[in-house]
This record gives C-alpha cells, sequence and structure tokens, in this order.
C-alpha cells in the first residue's frame, strides 16, 4: 500500500470570488514508502500548494490525501496529529526559530506531540547529529549560528518527531555552494539510513540530479509526470517547453552524444560523467602514442 496517495486532488484560491485561481487541478498520484521524490515545477505550477496539502496545512477544494490508506480529512479535528506524520520544512525555516537555545527549539516539536523532556531531548539529540550541528552549538541562541547552522537546525526540529513523510521546500534557497553540498548530503544520509518517505521540492536540478529516485513534474497545475529521474531528465525538449531544463551535466553529456560519444545521454551526477568518460580518453591517449613516437 502506498504511504502517500493524491485522488483527483483540487484547489481553488478564492473559489467564489473574482479572484479565484485553480492552483491545483484533477491531481493523482501514488508515492510508496521508502522512496526519495524530487518536486519540480516552473514559479506557479502549483508545487508548493500540492505539498501543502499532503500535511494538511491546506484543504483540498475537491478529491482526497490519503495517508497509508486513509483520507486525512477523516476527522478534521485530529488533522493536527498528521502533520506529525508528514513532517513540513518551509523556504527559509530559520526565521521560524524562536527558542532561547537550539536544543530546545529542535525539542518543540516532540513536546508537542506529548513526548517527556527526557524523550524529546534524545530525539533531538539524534536529529542534530543527523543534520550535522555540532554539539557546542546546541546550548547556544539560535540567533547566534551561521545561516546555513540555522538552517540545519530548523530542520532538525522537523526530524525530531520522526514524520513518516519529511517534506522540505527549497531546503537550500541562499545557500553558498558548499553549505547547499553539505545540507543535501546529510538529508541524503538521513533518507538512507531511516527509510522514510522524503520529498525535496528544488528549482536546482543539479540537486534533484543527484538525490531523487523519481521526479514528480507539475505544470499549470496539472501532474505532467511521476516518473524515475533519468527518464524525466531525458525529456529535454519537453522540460524547456514547462520552462525547466535538465542539469548542465545532462546536457553536455547529451550533446557529446550528438558527437558521435558512446555515452549515456541521460547521467544525471559529474561522478557519473567522469566514469564514462575517463576509460575512453585514456584508451585514446593510449592509441596516440605509437604515432606520437615517430
Amino acid at each position: 500500500m502506498p504511504i502517500l496517495e493524491t485522488k483527483n486532488l483540487t484547489y481553488i484560491y478564492g473559489q467564489g470570488t473574482p479572484f479565484e485561481k485553480t492552483a491545483v487541478q484533477d491531481v493523482s498520484l501514488s508515492i510508496e514508502k521508502g522512496e526519495f521524490i524530487g518536486v519540480i515545477g516552473h514559479t506557479g505550477s502549483g508545487k508548493s500548494t500540492l505539498i501543502q496539502t499532503m500535511n494538511g496545512l491546506i484543504r483540498p477544494t475537491a478529491g482526497q490525501v490519503l495517508l497509508n490508506g486513509r483520507d486525512i480529512w477523516q476527522e478534521p479535528k485530529k488533522i493536527r496529529s498528521v502533520r506529525f506524520q508528514v513532517g513540513m520544512v518551509f523556504q527559509y525555516p530559520e526565521y521560524q526559530l524562536f527558542e532561547e537555545t537550539v536544543i530546545k527549539d529542535i525539542m518543540f516539536g516532540p513536546k508537542n506531540m506529548g513526548l517527556s523532556d527526557e524523550e524529546a531531548k534524545e530525539r533531538a539529540l539524534e536529529a542534530a547529529q543527523f543534520t550535522g550541528l555540532r554539539e557546542e552549538l546546541l546550548e547556544k541562541s539560535p540567533f547566534e549560528l551561521s545561516g546555513g547552522e540555522k538552517r540545519r537546525a530548523a530542520i532538525a526540529g522537523v526530524i525530531a518527531m520522526d514524520p513518516e513523510v519529511l517534506i522540505l521546500d527549497e531546503p537550500t534557497a541562499g545557500l553558498d555552494p558548499l553549505g547547499r553540498d553539505v545540507l543535501l548530503a546529510q538529508i541524503g544520509q538521513y533518507h538512507k539510513k531511516r527509510g522514510n518517505t522524503v520529498l525535496l521540492v528544488s528549482h536546482s536540478m543539479e540537486d534533484i540530479g543527484r538525490v531523487a529516485d523519481r521526479l514528480l513534474v507539475m505544470n499549470g497545475g496539472k501532474l505532467m509526470t511521476l516518473a524515475p529521474t533519468k527518464e524525466v531528465f531525458s525529456r529535454g525538449e519537453e522540460l524547456e517547453g514547462m520552462g525547466l531544463r535538465v542539469p548542465q551535466i545532462t546536457q553536455i553529456m547529451g550533446e557529446l552524444q550528438k558527437l558521435g560519444l558512446p555515452v549515456d545521454p541521460a547521467t544525471l551526477t559529474v561522478d557519473d560523467a567522469l566514469k564514462q568518460l575517463i576509460p575512453r580518453l585514456k584508451g585514446r591517449t593510449e592509441k596516440r602514442r605509437p604515432q606520437d613516437a615517430l
């Protein structure tokens, strides 16, 4: 049974007013437990609205969101418990930090779930370790941390609730390249170790290509596809028509294939590209050596 499903999901902003706008239209999809899903789409495509319906932050105008086969709005008074199971990390989550110390901020979610101080602290320490927060930072004020450290503290606060599904909306936005790489690696390690389902929303095709098993592509409020990452990025022209692009390394490998090199045009990472290119470059160099000696 899928962990998360939507069935004919529609959401309309300002319904019945002159400002009525359909943000998500008739979206049906299915996500299995343990998957790492990348969510992409141009600004205004409906991806942010879609993920907010998945944890009950907004209620669909029509259709259903099912968590472990159960409609999350079956008992509206219990919707808060859904948000513990489907954790949401918003863009720039560090703006939500407010406690006296980092450790108290990370403990806030678990304590709201009804856990004791001891249990909440145990979860907070484990979450801090997942996100790479050094122990000496935990007793500091959140406002003494660097931008990247604040981001990790905020993400740790959601991870500490141990959600079955973790949704991250542009978690690397505003970080420098090193900070982005470190945070992505930590999210990947979290997913690998815990086996929880992760949905990552990002405008960076490079980031998405490195970590996602499948891509959920939104366009004009509609689901265009939910398919394996390599398959989606192999359809570069179709993505460009939606205002998206494939990762740069994928573009390069596609051009090399057009020039006659036997490479995979759907290569997603620089490491994978090097594995294909280095043996071929070595082979060409060795072939030329006898000629060079003449």
